[in-house]
């Protein structure tokens, strides 16, 4: 049993100790916060995003960074999941992108708005967060129709593949999961269908998901010439 100047000293050391610890761990955060914060890639365009996203209360709809409502899709990581030239697509007109199902406001952005709102967007997706929010804990070798022999052919797809549809679909088992792997869609589509498709897929299958993007008749086209290659 301790005496009362043991107790004592017991105490005091072991609240000294653990403030030292406390201070140690703040002194080490402050040091670690520009690196983590992406300091460095604070631009005004950031800056004039951010102001953006407060004066349109975003996080009226959104969360990002684990704060904000959780009425529409969480942000954080959008830029890595959709990239940049899907999201100025969806912000200039949701209701195109997803006709009959997006709520999200017609806010009428202008193309500079737009470009410094990316950019916010751009730069809290590359602060360090510890891996949150975690990455969906799927593997690829449950994806459906995963043929690692068109993983090459991304390499050499068009443009407007790998800034749009990689967001949703996977090729040999890379891109996104949204929606259907399209290995060997051509042999399944023929490129008539697959042309009608790409101009307005509400008017082939109402309801679905695919979203009817702004594709010129020669970006179709050359996305049509891709596809029907992967049997």
């Amino acid at each position: 049993m301790l005496s009362k100047s043991q107790a004592r000293f017991f105490f005091l050391g072991g609240t000294l100790l653990f403030a030292l610890v406390f201070l140690g761990l703040t002194w080490d955060t402050h040091r670690q916060t520009a690196n983590r914060t992406n300091e460095a890639q604070l631009s005004e365009s950031v800056v004039r995003g951010k102001a953006i996203w407060e004066s349109s209360n975003c996080m009226g709809c959104h969360t990002i960074l684990g704060e904000g409502a959780y009425y529409a899709p969480e942000l954080t990581k959008v830029v890595e999941r959709r990239g940049a030239e899907w999201i100025r697509m969806f912000i200039k007109d949701p209701a195109a992108m997803f006709p009959g199902e997006r709520k999200m406001v017609q806010y009428n952005f202008n193309e500079d708005e737009i470009t410094d709102i990316i950019a916010f967007l751009d730069w809290v997706g590359k602060i360090d967060t510890n891996g949150w929010p975690p990455k969906p804990n799927i593997s690829t070798a449950t994806l459906a129709n995963a043929n690692t022999q068109n993983s090459n052919k991304v390499d050499l797809a068009p443009v407007k593949y790998k800034s749009l549809c990689v967001a949703c679909h996977a090729i040999g088992g890379q891109g996104g999961n949204v929606g259907p792997a399209l290995d060997g869609v051509a042999s399944r589509l023929d490129a008539a269908y697959l042309s009608k498709w790409l101009h307005d897929p509400q008017a082939v299958k109402p309801g679905t998901n695919m979203p009817k993007l702004s594709l010129s008749e020669a970006e179709i086209q050359e996305l049509v010439q891709f596809l029907s290659e992967l049997k």
